[in-house]
């Protein structure tokens, strides 16, 4: 038993039964991002071992604002000079609405919550991280760390490693940040191109697991219409109205050209049976996957299926 709980891997197991991505990124508007030397303990910023007074400060400011706290650093985990921290803020209308800031004492984090009281200033480029926290699954390291190398080889600046972004089983897990998109089950290669595409303004639907800002149908409405479409920049698509319909939810999403003015899309979810869905959880859990059934164009143009 021993043995095969060993050779478990939660990302090998969610693609032989083939977990969808769409649908599956985490809600969130705020970030919070705190360069950390050394390893980092399984459960992140908890265990970051700050000081009591000022954790709890930042810890609070943060959960006010509903924002994500997350470790960081360079890929290759050695960098000269002082350490960094980021507030990052999503902005609707797509501008990068940033705060950072560096610190050596654990006082100076107070900055942290000072900028989290604040919007942010734009002109920023966007934040790249790719989930490598080994000591929370193994799976994020052994696929995420290749992927970090990698994209860090190509943009150093804009690449960090980070603690659990959340979904495990879709390792190699990338956010773009403050732009609020997660893409997943990236390798190496996947991961350079599928960059390249978004930061060109191209967000495709193959390993796109959702935006930030929107609850898991609307995810699903808007992979469904890059699938069907093709690649679109962030902002193409808004979604205008949700409803329950049919057990599931009817989408209606308006296009910027050249994609369909308005759009209808059916989702549907189910409860799927019980999985092991990380590498340390032992035991199984059910979760809800959500599927786009039908895809209609409201308003034109109603463009040609796009082949991939």
């Amino acid at each position: 038993m021993a043995e095969n709980l060993a050779r478990f891997f939660c990302a090998e197991a969610a693609r032989a039964r083939g977990d969808s991505l769409a649908g599956t990124a985490p809600h969130g508007r705020v970030w919070v991002l705190i360069e950390h030397p050394g390893g980092w303990p399984p459960n992140g910023f908890e265990g970051a071992g700050l000081e009591p007074a000022v954790a709890d400060r930042v810890f609070a400011a943060a959960r006010a604002r509903r924002a994500r706290l997350l470790l960081v650093r360079r890929p290759g985990r050695r960098r000269a000079g002082p350490r960094r921290w980021a507030v990052l803020h999503h902005d609707a209308r797509g501008a990068h609405r940033q705060t950072w800031g560096t610190w050596q004492t654990d006082a100076d984090l107070d900055g942290v919550v000072d900028a989290l009281h604040g919007p942010g200033t734009t002109g920023h480029p966007p934040v790249v991280l790719v989930c490598a926290h080994g000591t929370h699954d193994v799976c994020c390291a052994v696929r995420g760390r290749p992927v970090a190398a990698a994209l860090g080889a190509r943009h150093p600046d804009l690449v960090w490693e980070c603690t659990h972004l959340g979904g495990d089983r879709f390792a190699a897990n990338v956010a773009v940040l403050p732009d609020g998109v997660y893409y997943g089950n990236l390798d190496a290669p996947s991961a350079v191109t599928t960059l390249a595409d978004h930061l060109a303004g191209h967000v495709g639907a193959r390993h796109l697991r959702g935006y930030t800002d929107l609850p898991p149908p609307a995810q699903v409405a808007v992979a469904a219409l890059l699938a069907r479409h093709g690649p679109a920049n962030r902002q193409a698509y808004e979604i205008v109205g949700t409803e329950r319909a049919d057990g599931g939810w009817r989408v209606r999403v308006a296009g910027a050209p050249p994609h369909p003015e308005l759009s209808e899309v059916e989702v549907r979810a189910h409860r799927t049976a019980p999985h092991r869905l990380t590498c340390r959880g032992a035991t199984p859990s059910a979760f809800l996957a959500h599927e786009a059934v039908a895809v209609r164009t409201l308003r034109g143009p109603a463009t040609t299926p796009h082949p991939g």
